[in-house]
């Protein structure tokens, strides 16, 4: 192991080079302390309760782009698909001929404590499908899954497939029991009945605790000493505020839907082992028979890559492609080396669904 060695003459170098970098960064700082997320223009289309359905961009549905429905995760807005301009998977996706749907699940409050993954799949989900296949005239739609919501893509596509066009699904957890899954080891030592009567919904802010403690050094001071390092950056900056306002303005997560994914997913496999249920229906993913692309990412510590994998094995379809993308859980989509790589699969996997894309 080599030997580390404090030089006092390069302390001293890093000090004078911060130091002079520190005015430029006080300023920038108070130039962008109001930043805002969202680079691309949308208008709210279907509204149901608390949860939002946006199109981006096409202000009507006389369009010849290929639409595609995006199913963000409960735990986090869905800010981060359009962080800003150059860093938006929507914009990369509008690009590439895309028409842009999104759903908003909105901020659930005490009345909604009851709110299920039953009414998040069978009502929420298939309101909007029913609504795009309604305006847009199609009688199937494509369905583009992120993290949780790929999870809830795929149980959607299971229980509806007549539905469902195309099943994309980004870095989306399957196998909840893979040995290197972190969150699973943590979440299946948790009693959950207690947390969740003791606390009703669960706030953002235990849920962001909750995943910042996977990785405390890289996602806490690590990140804050590289933002140091850039402090003299305007763009870098903005991009850093821009980071921290999505990390920590999250939603609280219903105390059912908490409850129900805790238990059946975490602690119970039970998409892997074919016991689940949903709105009282099983929800077999060998249902799934239309072309899936499924897309993970090499060095996410949130979804492991062979919880993602695991899909190939359990669908009922052999028009399977599955790429891995170098990058973390979020970097895959706003990293500054690979904004466009998830709408450039998308894309090519659209226009040649027998080809594999993205060779492992």
């Amino acid at each position: 192991m080599p030997k580390l060695e404090l030089r006092s003459d390069a302390i001293a170098r890093e000090v004078q080079g911060f130091n002079a970098r520190l005015p430029k960064g006080l300023a920038t700082l108070r130039k962008l302390k109001n930043v805002t997320l969202g680079a691309t223009p949308r208008a709210a289309v279907l509204r149901k309760e608390g949860m939002v359905l946006y199109r981006y961009h096409q202000p009507s549905f006389e369009s010849e782009a290929t639409p595609v429905l995006i199913v963000y995760a409960l735990v986090n807005r869905p800010d981060m698909t359009d962080l800003q301009e150059g860093r938006s998977l929507i914009a990369a996706l509008i690009e590439r001929g895309f028409d842009v749907y999104l759903i908003d699940w909105g901020d659930p409050s005490g009345a909604d404590r009851m709110l299920g993954l039953d009414d998040y799949i069978n009502r929420y989900i298939d309101a909007c499908v029913d609504y795009l296949r309604g305006g847009l005239k199609r009688d199937r739609l494509p369905l583009l899954g992120i993290c949780q919501g790929g999870t809830f893509s795929a149980c959607y596509a299971a229980l509806h497939p007549d539905k469902v066009e195309r099943l994309i699904t980004t870095v989306t957890p399957i196998d909840f029991h893979t040995a290197n899954d972190m969150l699973s080891h943590l979440v299946r030592g948790v009693d959950i009945d207690a947390l969740v009567d003791s606390s009703g919904n669960i706030s953002g802010d235990f849920l962001n605790w909750l995943f910042l403690s996977l990785k405390p050094y890289r996602l806490t001071q690590q990140k804050y000493i590289r933002f140091l390092e850039h402090i003299d950056d305007e763009q870098a900056v903005a991009t850093f505020l821009r980071m921290e306002q999505w990390i920590f303005d999250s939603p609280a997560l219903t105390a059912t839907a908490c409850r129900e994914f805790a238990k059946d997913f975490y602690q119970g496999n039970k998409l892997v082992t074919g016991n689940l249920t949903i709105g009282g229906r099983p929800v077999d993913l060998g249902q799934i028979t239309m072309p899936v692309l499924n897309i993970y990412a090499r060095n996410d510590h949130l979804v492991p890559p062979q919880s993602s994998q695991a899909l190939k094995a359990l669908i009922g379809t052999e028009d399977y492609t599955e790429a891995e993308l170098p990058g973390g859980h979020i970097g895959i989509y706003v990293s500054l080396k690979s904004p466009r790589a998830v709408p450039a699969l998308v894309a090519q996997w659209m226009q040649t669904p027998d080809l594999t894309v993205g060779a492992k």
